[in-house]
């Protein structure tokens, strides 16, 4: 029996095939994910800020680098010859965890490597004593963040020529929401 398909769903289900295939690339349990431990370290995990932000999406690289690496905790994502191949940025103010500027090199993309970053920094910001974590999403990585357990928080607006929205998570712990909570 032959099955027919109109065009547009025989082009929605090579796109789903697609999108599928590229999903499903393995996963990386060899990479370790650590905080940097030296200026040297964060100057490493700017080149792969440089590559995936301005190289790849046209960002202007004074838009970049904005001045608060300096005061910020690094996450970095080191393949197993020691090369950083992602990393992400925590800004602790006050009780809010700031996280951005989360970034894997294409080729290692689509691994778990952004959600073990995102769990890092989670995780330090509850023991710090942080009842919320916040970060503006780029539109495409919505789904990573909402895995997390973040929420978008906002309308969507424009950073650097991309659309992003405001995502946010609680950390304390449900019991404590629920005391928090009117």
């Amino acid at each position: 029996m032959l099955l027919r398909i109109r065009a547009a769903e025989s082009d929605a289900v090579v796109h789903a095939a697609r999108h599928l295939a590229f999903a499903m690339k393995p996963s990386a349990p060899m990479v370790e994910i650590r905080w940097a431990q030296s200026t040297a370290e964060v100057h490493r995990a700017h080149r792969v800020r440089e590559q995936v932000f301005c190289v790849e999406q046209g960002v202007a690289r004074s838009e970049e680098i904005d001045g608060l690496d300096e005061r910020a905790l690094h996450v970095l994502a080191l393949e197993p010859k020691d090369q950083v191949i992602g990393t992400l940025r925590l800004l602790l103010v006050g009780d809010v965890a700031k996280i951005g500027r989360v970034a894997v090199e294409r080729e290692w993309r689509r691994r778990g490597i952004a959600s073990r970053m995102l769990d890092a920094a989670v995780a330090v910001a509850q023991r710090r004593g942080c009842r919320e974590a916040r970060l503006a999403s780029q539109l495409p990585a919505t789904a990573l963040y909402e895995r997390a357990g973040f929420i978008v928080a906002s309308e969507p607006f424009e950073e650097a020529g991309i659309a992003h929205v405001w995502m946010r998570r609680g950390l304390r712990s449900e019991e404590d929401a629920r005391l928090l909570d009117p």
